[in-house]
């Protein structure tokens, strides 16, 4: 568009000075200051949150005098300190078994909830709260064929698939002809090593 254009002739801009949206600033409170309260101060006690504006000069004359404590007794004052190490929360005393109705009835349903079973939707714990511990697996009953493959390899019936592996490859290296120089001698041997692993491996054991 041109700036000579006709359409321009409807356009009213405001000058800067118009335009221009001053920062209201809050002003001190301090009585007779037209300073900038640009610095809080707490309002006291029982006013938690709330807070007066002051300048710089009129909040450091402010915390000089400021006093949370001011009109309390030394008890008083004494036990706000001591509630205020448990951030003025309730406490009860170890031991503490109240009953419904007297003055503890909360320290009694807080040891209640204590007592209260956890839930264990998992059956992880026993009764008394310990784990359980997993129940022993049930064993296999071996026929007499895989004993004896067991005891051809020299081997347990207790024995896992790894080691039954293990010992297999090492019998076989073991009385493999190549392993003895050509010697036939341990050919039947190694024949019954194989057959045994053959019926543990056809039996689940390997």
């Amino acid at each position: 568009m041109k700036l000579d254009s006709s359409l321009f002739d409807s356009i009213r801009v405001k000058p800067d000075q118009d335009r221009t949206i001053e920062k209201k600033e809050p002003r001190c409170q301090w009585e007779g200051c037209n300073r900038p309260g640009t610095h809080k101060a707490p309002m006291g006690r029982g006013r938690e949150g709330q807070f007066l504006l002051f300048c710089i000069d009129h909040v450091r004359e402010y915390n000089k005098s400021y006093n949370y404590f001011s009109g309390m007794s030394d008890d008083a004052i004494a036990s706000y300190q001591k509630d205020a190490m448990t951030g003025h929360r309730p406490t009860w005393k170890m031991g503490v078994n109240g009953q419904p109705g007297s003055e503890d009835e909360q320290g009694f349903r807080a040891q209640r909830a204590w007592k209260r079973k956890p839930r264990d939707p998992f059956d992880l714990f026993d009764e008394d709260g310990e784990p359980k511990t997993a129940p022993d697996k049930p064993t296999r009953r071996v026929r007499s064929m895989e004993k004896k493959a067991f005891d051809t390899l020299d081997m347990d019936e207790t024995s896992n698939a790894d080691k039954i592996k293990a010992r297999y490859k090492e019998l076989v290296k073991r009385h493999h002809p190549d392993a003895n120089g050509g010697d036939r001698s341990s050919e039947e041997r190694l024949r019954q090593i194989i057959q045994a692993y053959k019926i543990l491996k056809q039996s689940g054991f390997c």
